[in-house]
């Protein structure tokens, strides 16, 4: 059995069924079954349980993502471009399971699984920063995934309550937040020119 190939399978099935049992053994031996595989593949593929598929499917969105964004001509758009696009691409990404991401961040807000959300936001804004062909190394890495964070966050749960056609809302919010750290870079830099 190829196993990365059987987790994709097993978690892109169980997916519709996220909204009713949650990120459970449950949803995910449904999701086998759908899939063609048996409940014991499930324990093969998964053997930290829901938790382990959890972290999966947020790892496969994050390859998706990437997938997407190397299809774009990043070298002719400005780094705010790039990144908007970034952001965009991985939040769309749940367009169609919009209740099973909804399920994620609910269970990965419980204090026993904080330290897996950090692990899990830091990996999605560090891929964004890799895809759009940030090399920074010094002090400017920490500090460019932390903003980023702070907007992918702060979009995202606006992503996740928006009803408005096509998300426009959410992608009007996104526009704002990176004006917002936009002024502030500058702010920074015309700040430190004048101290050197």
């Amino acid at each position: 059995m190829d196993k990365p190939q059987a987790a994709r399978d097993i978690i892109t099935a169980a997916l519709p069924h996220v909204p009713f049992d949650g990120w459970t053994m449950r949803a995910l031996n449904k999701g086998a079954v759908d899939a063609g595989y048996s409940k014991t593949d499930v324990i093969r593929v998964f053997p930290g349980g829901a938790m382990q598929a959890l972290d999966t499917f947020l790892a496969l969105s994050d390859k998706a993502m990437e997938a997407a964004l190397a299809q774009y001509h990043l070298d002719s758009m400005k780094i705010r471009e790039r990144i908007t696009l970034a952001v965009r691409l991985r939040i769309e990404l749940h367009e169609g399971h919009p209740e099973a991401l909804r399920r994620a961040v609910s269970v990965l807000m419980l204090p026993p699984y904080l330290p897996r959300a950090m692990k899990s936001i830091y990996r999605t804004v560090d891929s964004i920063w890799h895809a759009i062909g940030d090399k920074s190394t010094d002090f400017n890495f920490y500090s460019k995934r932390a903003t980023l964070a702070a907007v992918y966050l702060a979009t995202l749960h606006f992503w996740m309550n928006d009803h408005s056609a096509g998300h426009q809302a959410s992608w009007a919010f996104l526009d704002r937040r990176i004006e917002d750290v936009m002024k502030i870079e500058k702010f920074k830099y015309n700040l430190f020119k004048k101290i050197a």
